[in-house]
């Protein structure tokens, strides 16, 4: 989800901005927004909107286009591109039928907002409230003129007495139904009143009072404050003098129509801009369902090249398999959990087919070779005999006949032709030795007891080498063939000795280690032998050591490597020979 947002910051923050024009558009139609409610302001919106809206589409048409080149085109497979189109064509055909179906919805339920009965309520209920407010103020009107007539009248019998005042006052009050009674002057000052001293005392405007002034009629307070109706008017008899009368009007009912008149407003608002709201609604779907559309591609994108590119994988690698490169690998995506199992198995079963092939092409090797050296144990070894007792009969017959100088140089040449016939004689029994490699008889042998058996047999050869040897559990018992392994494991350590030997010869003066690994790893055996000797630097491939009568050595025949890969390959394993800066590296797997 991280990666699908920052891939898109740009795409998601141009959506959020189009989204936020559209709905300011609608709030502005139905006059709910901070912009003033105007034919430039909604024609400046929408074209905004239309703008907004095309970058927007411009936007997701160039990032799935560059998705699909990314995701889908390289992989070259033609379901990929079916399936991604099937998957965009089932998300855009509902939500084109939901869009439309929701665009009537709404535009049915616009046009029933505007019902004539509607229309009817509205309006009634406000001229209702309206003609409540209007009564009150009638009778406040009417109830002030009675009011004034008594006091005028009751000039005499007042006569500016306080507590007479405010009984009067207090009984006119009862009597005609209104909530408070003040007596003014004409700097609104109050000189008598219902109200308590702790009762607030709100005078009436300056212009209502200026309206009076010369006018003996009563004057309603039309912008009174809320919840209540006022009227004022001049007392005839008394100078300078004004009755102000105010009426509370229901607790609730000022709310009501402002809240009356506000929906009146906004209802007709409505309906005028009707048309506008349509499209502003239009607007803010469409890019709702083009953010769900986007979604669902790049989704159905990101799953069919995640799932396609591995199948995709797997058919060039069988295909390469088919024509024999077995050196192919599945490469590892990051898929379904099942798909990397899948590929991970193919590998292996690659890794499977490269080492039986590759056995089988050192058994045939080994067999073709085998009947070469049969043949030439057979050819060389037959004049051998002969040779040998031609030898013998030279020596008896002229040892005694020839004079001690030439005596001795005829024994030293018979010497050499001896030494050279014991060495054919060694080479054909390798030969011989190589053409009759037995079969492996398995039985379970200890292969750390081996292992430092052959140790300490070669310590012998060399004290001046240090050998280390590390397992990692105190017994490793294989199924195995306890000559035959163990002629490896000499071989192996005795060329390390060999090879540290050979490097002493051009610099003495470096620390001599052999170390060697033997660990137990469940499904498999694992063997490393590490020396720092000369190593196989000088070899351009390093897998002709494998081959029978290839050798490094001067004194070499070549086979002893060979023998032990064979060996190795006959007891389901593998051998590895790595080069290093200083010295060389062993690896030999042996599968359980």
């Amino acid at each position: 989800m991280y990666d699908f947002i920052k891939k898109n910051i740009y795409l998601i923050f141009l959506f959020i901005i189009t989204l936020s024009v559209g709905f300011l558009t609608f709030l502005t139609f139905i006059d709910k927004s901070l912009i003033e409610l105007s034919s430039q302001n909604l024609q400046f919106l929408l074209i905004l909107n239309f703008v907004l809206l095309g970058l927007l589409f411009v936007f997701i048409f160039l990032e799935i286009k560059k998705t699909i080149k990314i995701d889908i085109d390289k992989d070259g497979l033609k379901s990929n591109k079916k399936y991604i189109t099937y998957f965009a064509l089932f998300t855009f055909i509902p939500s084109l039928l939901i869009s439309v179906f929701s665009l009537f919805l709404f535009s049915f339920a616009l046009e029933k907002y505007f019902d004539k009965k509607v229309t009817t309520v509205v309006n009634n209920s406000y001229e209702l409230a309206r003609s409540y407010v209007d009564e009150v103020r009638n009778k406040i009107q009417s109830k002030i003129v009675l009011i004034a007539f008594d006091v005028n009248k009751s000039k005499k019998f007042l006569n500016d007495n306080e507590r007479e005042y405010k009984r009067f006052l207090q009984t006119q009050k009862l009597i005609r139904g209104v909530d408070e009674i003040h007596i003014i002057n004409l700097e609104k000052k109050l000189l008598f009143s219902t109200i308590e001293d702790d009762d607030p005392y709100i005078p009436p405007v300056d212009k209502a009072l200026n309206l009076v002034l010369d006018d003996d009629r009563p004057l309603k307070i039309i912008n009174a404050f809320e919840n209540r109706s006022a009227a004022i008017m001049r007392l005839q008899n008394f100078e300078d003098r004004f009755i102000y009368v105010v009426k509370y009007l229901d607790k609730d009912i000022s709310k009501y129509l402002t809240e009356s008149e506000e929906a009146i407003n906004f209802y007709y608002t409505v309906e005028e801009k009707s048309t506008g709201i349509k499209v502003s609604f239009a607007i803010i779907y469409i890019i709702i369902v083009s953010l769900l559309l986007f979604i669902s591609i790049s989704i159905a994108i990101r799953f069919s090249s995640r799932f396609f590119r591995s199948i995709n994988n797997l058919i060039l690698a069988s295909t390469s398999i088919g024509k024999g490169n077995l050196d192919i690998k599945v490469p590892e995506v990051k898929t379904d959990k099942d798909l990397e199992i899948l590929n991970k198995n193919f590998n292996q079963m690659i890794d499977r087919l490269k080492d039986q092939q590759d056995k089988l092409i050192i058994n045939e090797k080994h067999e073709a070779w085998g009947n070469l050296a049969r043949k030439l144990a057979h050819e060389i070894k037959n004049p051998l005999t002969p040779i040998q007792l031609t030898i013998d009969r030279l020596k008896n017959k002229y040892s005694n006949e020839l004079d001690e100088k030439n005596r001795e140089n005829f024994k030293e040449n018979l010497k050499i032709i001896n030494n050279q016939i014991n060495q054919i004689e060694k080479l054909v029994n390798e030969f011989s030795d190589f053409a009759r490699m037995p079969k492996p008889i398995f039985q379970k042998n200890d292969l750390v007891i081996l292992m430092k058996d052959n140790i300490e047999l070669l310590q012998e050869l060399d004290k001046t080498i240090k050998i280390e040897f590390k397992n990692n559990i105190k017994q490793i018992l294989f199924n195995s063939d306890k000559e035959q392994l163990s002629r490896v494991f000499l071989n192996l350590i005795k060329n390390s000795i060999e090879s540290i030997q050979q490097k002493t010869e051009k610099a003495a003066n470096f620390k001599k280690i052999i170390a060697i690994e033997l660990n137990d790893l469940n499904s498999h055996i694992s063997l490393i032998i590490n020396d720092n000797g000369i190593g196989f630097k000088d070899l351009n491939n390093i897998k002709e050591i494998l081959n029978p009568y290839f050798t490094t050595k001067k004194q070499g025949t070549g086979l002893g490597l060979s023998i032990a890969n064979k060996i190795i390959n006959d007891h389901n394993g593998n051998i590895e020979f790595i080069s290093k800066e200083d010295g060389a590296i062993i690896k030999i797997t042996l599968i359980k």
